[in-house]
Protein backbone atom coordinates (compact mmCIF):
# COMPACT_ATOMS: atom_id res chain seq x y z
CA UNK A 1 0.00 0.00 0.00
CA UNK A 2 1.43 4.00 -1.31
CA UNK A 3 0.93 6.57 1.65
CA UNK A 4 -0.99 9.65 1.43
CA UNK A 5 2.70 11.14 1.45
CA UNK A 6 3.71 8.30 -1.15
CA UNK A 7 1.14 9.52 -3.79
CA UNK A 8 2.13 13.21 -3.45
CA UNK A 9 5.68 12.09 -4.03
CA UNK A 10 4.02 10.34 -6.85
CA UNK A 11 2.33 13.57 -7.91
CA UNK A 12 5.83 15.54 -7.35
CA UNK A 13 7.91 13.34 -9.56
CA UNK A 14 5.60 13.77 -12.37
CA UNK A 15 5.03 17.26 -11.94
CA UNK A 16 8.77 17.78 -12.36
CA UNK A 17 9.62 15.30 -15.13
CA UNK A 18 7.20 16.59 -17.03
CA UNK A 19 9.00 19.85 -16.67
CA UNK A 20 12.36 19.07 -16.36
CA UNK A 21 12.67 16.09 -18.86
CA UNK A 22 15.01 14.33 -16.14
CA UNK A 23 14.56 11.94 -13.87
CA UNK A 24 13.72 13.09 -10.82
CA UNK A 25 16.03 12.19 -7.07
CA UNK A 26 14.80 12.72 -4.02
CA UNK A 27 16.76 16.07 -3.01
CA UNK A 28 15.34 17.46 -5.97
CA UNK A 29 12.11 16.55 -4.64
CA UNK A 30 13.18 18.03 -1.11
CA UNK A 31 14.27 21.07 -2.91
CA UNK A 32 11.73 21.90 -4.87
CA UNK A 33 8.19 20.63 -2.57
CA UNK A 34 7.33 21.62 0.84
CA UNK A 35 7.08 17.93 2.21
CA UNK A 36 8.67 18.72 5.38
CA UNK A 37 10.96 15.56 5.62
CA UNK A 38 14.48 14.66 4.89
CA UNK A 39 15.67 13.68 1.48
CA UNK A 40 16.39 9.97 3.13
CA UNK A 41 12.12 9.74 3.69
CA UNK A 42 11.43 10.68 0.37
CA UNK A 43 13.97 8.02 -0.96
CA UNK A 44 11.64 5.55 1.49
CA UNK A 45 8.85 6.70 0.12
CA UNK A 46 10.20 6.55 -3.64
CA UNK A 47 11.00 2.89 -2.85
CA UNK A 48 8.01 1.98 -2.06
CA UNK A 49 6.83 3.19 -4.97
CA UNK A 50 9.28 1.26 -7.33
CA UNK A 51 7.88 -1.62 -5.52
CA UNK A 52 4.33 -1.41 -6.90
CA UNK A 53 5.93 -0.28 -10.09
CA UNK A 54 4.55 2.81 -10.25
CA UNK A 55 7.94 4.71 -10.76
CA UNK A 56 11.31 3.08 -12.46
CA UNK A 57 14.94 3.70 -12.31
CA UNK A 58 16.19 4.15 -16.52
CA UNK A 59 19.80 3.72 -15.74
CA UNK A 60 21.82 3.23 -12.20
CA UNK A 61 22.51 6.25 -10.24
CA UNK A 62 19.87 8.09 -12.03
CA UNK A 63 16.67 9.32 -10.49
CA UNK A 64 13.25 8.08 -11.09
CA UNK A 65 10.70 8.21 -13.65
CA UNK A 66 6.95 7.51 -13.82
CA UNK A 67 6.04 4.57 -15.22
CA UNK A 68 2.89 3.95 -17.21
CA UNK A 69 0.97 2.49 -13.81
CA UNK A 70 1.98 5.55 -12.20
CA UNK A 71 0.69 7.89 -14.73
CA UNK A 72 -2.79 6.41 -14.69
CA UNK A 73 -2.76 6.83 -11.15
CA UNK A 74 -1.73 10.11 -11.20
CA UNK A 75 -4.55 10.98 -13.97
CA UNK A 76 -7.35 9.29 -11.87
CA UNK A 77 -6.41 10.45 -8.60
CA UNK A 78 -3.88 12.71 -8.43
CA UNK A 79 -4.00 15.46 -11.10
CA UNK A 80 -6.01 18.87 -10.96
CA UNK A 81 -7.50 20.21 -13.40
CA UNK A 82 -7.00 23.98 -13.21
CA UNK A 83 -9.45 26.27 -15.30
CA UNK A 84 -8.07 28.11 -18.52
CA UNK A 85 -7.13 31.35 -18.09
CA UNK A 86 -9.56 33.96 -19.57
CA UNK A 87 -7.07 34.89 -22.02
CA UNK A 88 -7.26 31.48 -23.31
CA UNK A 89 -10.66 31.32 -23.59
CA UNK A 90 -10.76 34.49 -25.35
CA UNK A 91 -8.41 32.36 -27.49
CA UNK A 92 -11.04 29.94 -27.83
CA UNK A 93 -14.15 31.83 -28.67
CA UNK A 94 -12.44 33.94 -30.83
CA UNK A 95 -10.34 30.89 -32.99
CA UNK A 96 -13.92 29.34 -33.49
CA UNK A 97 -16.14 32.08 -33.77
CA UNK A 98 -18.11 32.14 -37.07
CA UNK A 99 -17.50 29.52 -38.68
CA UNK A 100 -18.77 28.53 -42.20
CA UNK A 101 -19.75 25.15 -41.63
CA UNK A 102 -18.95 22.15 -39.55
CA UNK A 103 -15.94 21.10 -41.60
CA UNK A 104 -14.65 24.69 -41.19
CA UNK A 105 -15.66 24.60 -37.44
CA UNK A 106 -13.70 21.31 -36.41
CA UNK A 107 -10.49 22.01 -38.72
CA UNK A 108 -10.33 24.93 -36.79
CA UNK A 109 -10.74 22.82 -33.49
CA UNK A 110 -8.01 21.12 -34.16
CA UNK A 111 -5.57 23.82 -35.23
CA UNK A 112 -6.64 25.61 -31.90
CA UNK A 113 -5.66 22.52 -29.49
CA UNK A 114 -2.34 21.75 -31.23
CA UNK A 115 -1.60 25.61 -30.71
CA UNK A 116 -3.03 25.26 -26.93
CA UNK A 117 -1.20 21.85 -26.12
CA UNK A 118 1.82 22.00 -28.45
CA UNK A 119 0.53 18.15 -29.58
CA UNK A 120 -0.96 16.29 -32.13
CA UNK A 121 -5.23 17.08 -31.75
CA UNK A 122 -7.98 14.82 -33.30
CA UNK A 123 -12.02 15.35 -33.49
CA UNK A 124 -14.46 13.13 -34.13
CA UNK A 125 -17.15 13.96 -36.76
CA UNK A 126 -20.56 12.67 -35.20
CA UNK A 127 -22.23 10.17 -36.79
CA UNK A 128 -24.45 11.87 -39.54
CA UNK A 129 -26.19 8.35 -39.96
CA UNK A 130 -29.69 10.17 -37.65
CA UNK A 131 -29.38 12.82 -39.72
CA UNK A 132 -31.77 14.40 -42.30
CA UNK A 133 -31.64 15.60 -45.31
CA UNK A 134 -33.04 18.89 -45.76
CA UNK A 135 -32.46 20.38 -48.96
CA UNK A 136 -30.99 18.81 -52.53
CA UNK A 137 -29.88 20.91 -55.43
CA UNK A 138 -28.36 20.14 -58.79
CA UNK A 139 -26.67 22.75 -60.12
CA UNK A 140 -25.68 22.95 -64.17
CA UNK A 141 -22.10 24.24 -64.33
CA UNK A 142 -21.67 23.20 -68.34
CA UNK A 143 -23.26 20.85 -70.62
CA UNK A 144 -21.90 17.52 -68.95
CA UNK A 145 -21.21 18.80 -65.63
CA UNK A 146 -23.65 18.90 -62.44
CA UNK A 147 -22.99 20.40 -58.76
CA UNK A 148 -24.47 17.95 -56.61
CA UNK A 149 -25.65 19.81 -53.35
CA UNK A 150 -26.93 18.07 -50.38
CA UNK A 151 -27.61 19.37 -46.83
CA UNK A 152 -28.83 18.05 -43.49
CA UNK A 153 -30.57 19.35 -40.76
CA UNK A 154 -27.52 19.50 -38.27
CA UNK A 155 -25.76 21.68 -40.94
CA UNK A 156 -23.88 19.04 -42.84
CA UNK A 157 -23.32 20.24 -46.52
CA UNK A 158 -21.70 18.00 -49.06
CA UNK A 159 -20.81 19.34 -52.59
CA UNK A 160 -19.70 16.84 -55.59
CA UNK A 161 -19.18 17.61 -58.89
CA UNK A 162 -20.38 14.66 -61.08
CA UNK A 163 -19.60 14.48 -64.76
CA UNK A 164 -22.25 12.91 -67.02
CA UNK A 165 -22.26 11.12 -70.41
CA UNK A 166 -24.64 13.22 -72.01
CA UNK A 167 -24.31 16.81 -72.50
CA UNK A 168 -28.13 18.05 -71.03
CA UNK A 169 -29.64 21.40 -71.02
CA UNK A 170 -30.90 23.46 -67.93
CA UNK A 171 -34.62 21.72 -68.41
CA UNK A 172 -33.24 18.56 -68.20
CA UNK A 173 -31.42 18.54 -65.14
CA UNK A 174 -34.79 20.17 -63.55
CA UNK A 175 -36.09 16.55 -64.73
CA UNK A 176 -33.74 14.66 -63.24
CA UNK A 177 -34.05 16.75 -59.97
CA UNK A 178 -38.00 15.94 -60.08
CA UNK A 179 -37.00 12.37 -59.31
CA UNK A 180 -34.37 12.59 -57.14
CA UNK A 181 -35.20 15.30 -54.96
CA UNK A 182 -38.23 12.97 -53.64
CA UNK A 183 -36.20 10.15 -52.90
CA UNK A 184 -33.67 11.61 -49.99
CA UNK A 185 -35.46 15.38 -48.87
CA UNK A 186 -36.70 14.47 -45.87
CA UNK A 187 -35.77 11.34 -45.28
CA UNK A 188 -32.90 10.37 -42.43
CA UNK A 189 -29.46 9.99 -44.15
CA UNK A 190 -29.44 6.25 -43.95
CA UNK A 191 -32.92 5.55 -45.12
CA UNK A 192 -32.21 8.00 -47.90
CA UNK A 193 -29.29 5.84 -49.01
CA UNK A 194 -31.21 2.84 -48.96
CA UNK A 195 -33.70 4.60 -51.10
CA UNK A 196 -30.94 5.20 -53.93
CA UNK A 197 -29.73 2.25 -53.67
CA UNK A 198 -32.74 -0.03 -54.25
CA UNK A 199 -34.58 2.55 -56.03
CA UNK A 200 -36.08 0.26 -58.36
CA UNK A 201 -36.32 3.41 -61.36
CA UNK A 202 -32.66 3.68 -60.39
CA UNK A 203 -32.11 -0.04 -60.81
CA UNK A 204 -33.80 -0.62 -64.28
CA UNK A 205 -30.98 -0.60 -67.40
CA UNK A 206 -31.06 3.55 -68.44
CA UNK A 207 -32.62 3.75 -71.87
CA UNK A 208 -32.25 7.92 -71.68
CA UNK A 209 -30.09 10.93 -71.17
CA UNK A 210 -31.91 12.07 -68.77
CA UNK A 211 -32.16 8.14 -67.26
CA UNK A 212 -28.22 8.05 -67.16
CA UNK A 213 -27.67 11.37 -65.63
CA UNK A 214 -29.96 10.31 -63.05
CA UNK A 215 -28.40 7.27 -62.35
CA UNK A 216 -24.87 8.74 -62.34
CA UNK A 217 -26.27 11.30 -60.12
CA UNK A 218 -27.71 8.81 -57.86
CA UNK A 219 -24.61 6.85 -57.45
CA UNK A 220 -22.65 10.18 -56.80
CA UNK A 221 -25.58 11.14 -53.96
CA UNK A 222 -25.13 7.66 -52.56
CA UNK A 223 -21.22 7.33 -51.99
CA UNK A 224 -21.81 11.14 -50.51
CA UNK A 225 -24.22 10.00 -48.34
CA UNK A 226 -21.96 6.67 -46.82
CA UNK A 227 -19.53 9.18 -46.20
CA UNK A 228 -21.92 10.90 -43.83
CA UNK A 229 -22.49 8.08 -42.76
CA UNK A 230 -18.93 7.00 -41.68
CA UNK A 231 -16.93 7.66 -39.14
CA UNK A 232 -14.00 9.97 -39.75
CA UNK A 233 -11.40 11.93 -37.57
CA UNK A 234 -9.90 15.88 -38.66
CA UNK A 235 -6.27 15.77 -37.48
CA UNK A 236 -3.45 18.52 -37.10
CA UNK A 237 -0.44 18.59 -36.02
CA UNK A 238 1.33 14.98 -36.70
CA UNK A 239 4.43 17.79 -37.15
CA UNK A 240 4.99 17.81 -33.33
CA UNK A 241 5.93 14.30 -33.43
CA UNK A 242 9.19 14.67 -34.83
CA UNK A 243 9.71 17.75 -32.81
CA UNK A 244 9.50 15.13 -29.48
CA UNK A 245 10.79 11.98 -30.83
CA UNK A 246 13.15 12.38 -28.00
CA UNK A 247 10.27 12.08 -25.32
CA UNK A 248 8.96 8.59 -26.87
CA UNK A 249 10.58 5.16 -26.15
CA UNK A 250 10.79 3.79 -29.17
CA UNK A 251 9.78 4.83 -32.48
CA UNK A 252 6.84 7.32 -34.38
CA UNK A 253 6.45 5.52 -37.00
CA UNK A 254 3.73 3.29 -35.71
CA UNK A 255 1.83 6.95 -34.67
CA UNK A 256 2.28 8.17 -37.57
CA UNK A 257 1.36 5.08 -39.48
CA UNK A 258 -2.15 5.50 -37.12
CA UNK A 259 -2.57 9.54 -38.33
CA UNK A 260 -2.15 8.15 -42.15
CA UNK A 261 -5.15 5.90 -41.85
CA UNK A 262 -6.88 6.77 -38.96
CA UNK A 263 -9.18 3.55 -38.74
CA UNK A 264 -6.86 2.51 -35.53
CA UNK A 265 -7.28 5.81 -34.02
CA UNK A 266 -11.36 5.85 -34.58
CA UNK A 267 -11.40 1.98 -33.09
CA UNK A 268 -9.19 3.46 -30.18
CA UNK A 269 -11.12 6.70 -29.51
CA UNK A 270 -14.82 5.01 -29.79
CA UNK A 271 -13.50 2.40 -27.05
CA UNK A 272 -11.95 4.85 -24.52
CA UNK A 273 -13.92 4.86 -21.10
CA UNK A 274 -14.91 8.40 -20.21
CA UNK A 275 -15.53 9.30 -16.39
CA UNK A 276 -18.95 11.56 -15.08
CA UNK A 277 -17.29 14.30 -16.65
CA UNK A 278 -17.09 12.97 -20.32
CA UNK A 279 -13.05 12.63 -19.87
CA UNK A 280 -10.96 9.99 -20.43
CA UNK A 281 -7.28 8.66 -20.71
CA UNK A 282 -5.69 5.91 -22.55
CA UNK A 283 -1.61 5.77 -21.43
CA UNK A 284 0.80 4.42 -22.92
CA UNK A 285 1.10 -0.23 -22.92
CA UNK A 286 -3.00 0.30 -22.48
CA UNK A 287 -2.82 1.27 -26.06
CA UNK A 288 -0.45 -2.44 -27.12
CA UNK A 289 -3.59 -3.62 -28.69
CA UNK A 290 -3.80 -0.67 -31.39
CA UNK A 291 -0.09 -1.04 -31.87
CA UNK A 292 0.64 2.59 -29.67
CA UNK A 293 2.32 1.34 -26.91
CA UNK A 294 4.59 4.72 -27.25
CA UNK A 295 1.74 7.03 -26.92
CA UNK A 296 -1.16 8.41 -24.71
CA UNK A 297 -4.39 9.85 -25.75
CA UNK A 298 -6.16 12.09 -23.66
CA UNK A 299 -9.92 13.07 -24.70
CA UNK A 300 -12.98 14.77 -23.65
CA UNK A 301 -16.87 14.64 -25.55
CA UNK A 302 -18.57 17.02 -26.69
CA UNK A 303 -22.31 16.97 -27.40
CA UNK A 304 -24.03 17.16 -31.25
CA UNK A 305 -27.51 17.25 -32.59
CA UNK A 306 -26.80 13.84 -33.90
CA UNK A 307 -25.11 12.35 -30.68
CA UNK A 308 -21.96 12.26 -28.53
CA UNK A 309 -18.35 12.53 -30.08
CA UNK A 310 -14.74 13.03 -29.17
CA UNK A 311 -12.44 15.59 -28.96
CA UNK A 312 -8.91 14.18 -28.26
CA UNK A 313 -4.68 14.73 -27.69
CA UNK A 314 -2.05 12.55 -28.38
CA UNK A 315 1.35 12.41 -27.51
CA UNK A 316 4.22 11.11 -25.54
CA UNK A 317 3.24 9.14 -22.12
CA UNK A 318 5.21 12.18 -20.44
CA UNK A 319 2.79 14.67 -21.36
CA UNK A 320 1.30 17.71 -19.27
CA UNK A 321 -2.02 15.26 -18.08
CA UNK A 322 -3.89 18.12 -16.51
CA UNK A 323 -3.23 21.26 -18.79
CA UNK A 324 -4.21 19.14 -22.05
CA UNK A 325 -7.24 17.39 -20.17
CA UNK A 326 -8.26 20.83 -19.27
CA UNK A 327 -7.47 22.06 -22.84
CA UNK A 328 -9.88 19.15 -24.10
CA UNK A 329 -12.82 19.82 -21.70
CA UNK A 330 -12.67 23.37 -22.48
CA UNK A 331 -12.63 23.63 -26.10
CA UNK A 332 -15.42 20.27 -25.95
CA UNK A 333 -17.49 22.70 -24.07
CA UNK A 334 -16.67 25.50 -26.52
CA UNK A 335 -17.94 23.63 -29.50
CA UNK A 336 -21.16 21.41 -27.88
CA UNK A 337 -22.24 25.22 -26.67
CA UNK A 338 -21.96 26.31 -30.49
CA UNK A 339 -23.19 23.45 -31.75
CA UNK A 340 -26.01 23.74 -29.76
CA UNK A 341 -26.95 27.82 -30.70
CA UNK A 342 -26.78 26.68 -34.33
CA UNK A 343 -29.06 24.25 -33.58
CA UNK A 344 -31.37 26.54 -31.97
CA UNK A 345 -31.34 28.65 -35.43
CA UNK A 346 -32.59 26.28 -37.26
Amino acid sequence: MVSDRGLQVLRAIVQDYVDTHEPVGSRSIVERHSFGVSAATIRNDMALLEDEELIAQPHTSSGRVPTDKGYRVFVDHLAELRPLSSAQRSAIASFLGDPADLDDLLARTVRLLTQLTGQVALVQYPSFARASVTHVQLVPLDGRRVLVIIVTDTGRVSQRITSLADELDAESIERVAARLVPLLAGRSVADAAEQLQRGAELAAAPVSAVDRALHRIAQAAAEELDEFRQNRLVLAGSATLAKREQDFRGSIHPLLEAIEEQVTLLRLMSEMVADEQGLSASIGRENAAFGLSEASIVASEYDSAVGAARIGIMGPTRMDYPRNLAAARAVARYLTRLLDEDEGRR
